[in-house]
């Protein structure tokens, strides 16, 4: 095994980060390929946290590379903030360990002023946008006129495509949206800053993972929100705005397809999302608010309580299909010890039919009712268990359905927070 990607296969929030934390222990290199600091990873080790955002989860070691790929967008003040946080914390970031792609778009002022303001115009059609400015800056990179990292570091070109995306902006924001102008000559004094501060962080990130592979390296790939929130495959519009199925990795950083040998889906024993859109198998009850309580299910990035509900398993199977899981990692299997029966979704009712995908229309999913299968409970001991034999017998029967079900075989289980609360049970 040289290259693997770990990423989601919910709507996110499925403990990436834990997971990429603990793999990354047999990784050299770890690699973000989407996404930017809309994106939030716990990961805990020992008796201490961490919250990350747009750097890594590898970072925390000391001796691995750490790579911000070219589908990544770049907002260098969060950029700078999270390594200022990091450094606090007692964790190295220098370029020997963190590398940024010449080629990533770099998240402008003007882009976290248009996120808020269209949001605030939807009204109740709102998205959910983190504000952060990421959709903005992904319409800037395909409507050809984003500035990426390579520009910033060429004053002349970066100060040309500013003053010109500036004008342009600033006639949108005033005049379209009701907001106040940006001020050129202050953004470019603040990122001629940031420009002294990233070059040594900056590589040609494709031709050292591509390097790193060929030189059989191990290199993880990891991912940030998850297949339902994928720009193609998720629940459109209520989306991010980037790939973050593992056919995003290629492209998101620069080598074939043909390089990745594994992929690891990453799924709760139940399942969460933040903000709108469908949810089938949703608990809008006091068990669904004991789900949430006892997971601490709050937005790493924005502070959001998560609406909680069943395990669904079409979306878990759809997650196999559309990425090509090689296995499944299971977490917090924790949370959900101390309930006498649980549902798992094995199906949708549709149309007098029962279906196991789910459908691109949000009207026809609006009219899926959620098909279950009843499982019995289990006891807060699991989180005591180091082993795949110390988990309960209760416990073991509902992951090996999921397994069944989506016939993709498990290969970690975490019974908790902490690295040490995490077990492989087979092969990646």
């Amino acid at each position: 095994m040289s290259a693997f990607i770990v990423l989601g296969a919910q709507w996110g929030d499925e403990g990436k980060g834990k997971m990429t934390d603990y793999l990354a222990e047999e990784a050299d290199v770890v690699v973000r390929f989407q996404g930017g600091n809309n994106a939030g990873h716990t990961v805990e080790v020992g008796d201490r946290q961490y919250k990350l955002h747009l750097i890594p989860s590898g970072i925390l070691y000391d001796n691995k590379l750490n790579v911000i790929g070219n589908g990544v967008v770049v907002d260098p003040k969060a950029l700078f903030e999270e390594i200022g946080y990091l450094e606090k914390e007692g964790v190295k970031v220098t370029p020997e360990k963190l590398i940024i792609s010449d080629r990533a778009h770099l998240i402008m002022p003007y882009h976290r002023v248009l996120d808020i303001l269209k949001e605030k115009a939807r009204g109740k059609n709102d998205i959910g946008t983190t504000g952060k400015g990421i959709g903005p800056c992904y319409t800037d990179k395909f409507e050809r006129c984003g500035i990426r990292v390579c520009d910033l570091l060429h004053e002349d070109v970066f100060e040309e495509k500013l003053r010109e995306n500036i004008k342009m902006k600033n006639e949108y924001i005033t005049k379209v949206l009701g907001g106040e102008a940006l001020d050129a000559e202050e953004i470019l004094v603040q990122y001629k800053q940031y420009a002294e501060k990233i070059g040594p962080f900056v590589k040609d990130t494709s031709v050292k993972v591509y390097d790193s592979i060929k030189e059989d390296k191990t290199v993880l790939f990891e991912g940030a929100q998850g297949m339902l929130l994928d720009i193609d495959h998720g629940t459109y519009p209520y989306v991010t705005s980037s790939n973050t199925t593992a056919g995003g990795v290629s492209n998101g950083i620069g080598v074939g397809p043909n390089m990745i040998t594994n992929a690891v889906g990453i799924t709760k024993a139940y399942t969460t999302r933040v903000g709108k859109g469908p949810f089938p198998t949703e608990l809008e009850n006091e068990t669904g608010e004991w789900i949430r309580t006892k997971g601490h299910e709050y937005g790493v990035t924005t502070g959001r309580s998560r609406r909680c509900g069943w395990l669904d398993l079409v979306i878990v199977k759809s997650a196999v299909r559309v990425s090509g899981l090689t296995s499944l990692a299971v977490t917090k299997i924790d949370t959900l010890a101390g309930l006498d029966k649980l549902k798992v979704c094995v199906g949708y009712k549709f149309n007098g039919e029962i279906i196991d995908y789910f459908p691109a229309s949000l009207e026809d999913l609006a009219k899926c009712e959620p098909v279950y299968e009843e499982f019995d409970g289990w006891d807060d001991s699991v989180a005591d268990a180091r082993s795949y034999d110390e988990i309960p017998e209760n416990a073991k029967k509902y992951l090996e359905r999921i397994s069944e079900f989506t016939g993709t075989r498990i290969s970690i289980v975490s019974v908790g927070p902490k690295r040490d609360q995490t077990m492989r049970v087979g092969e990646l």
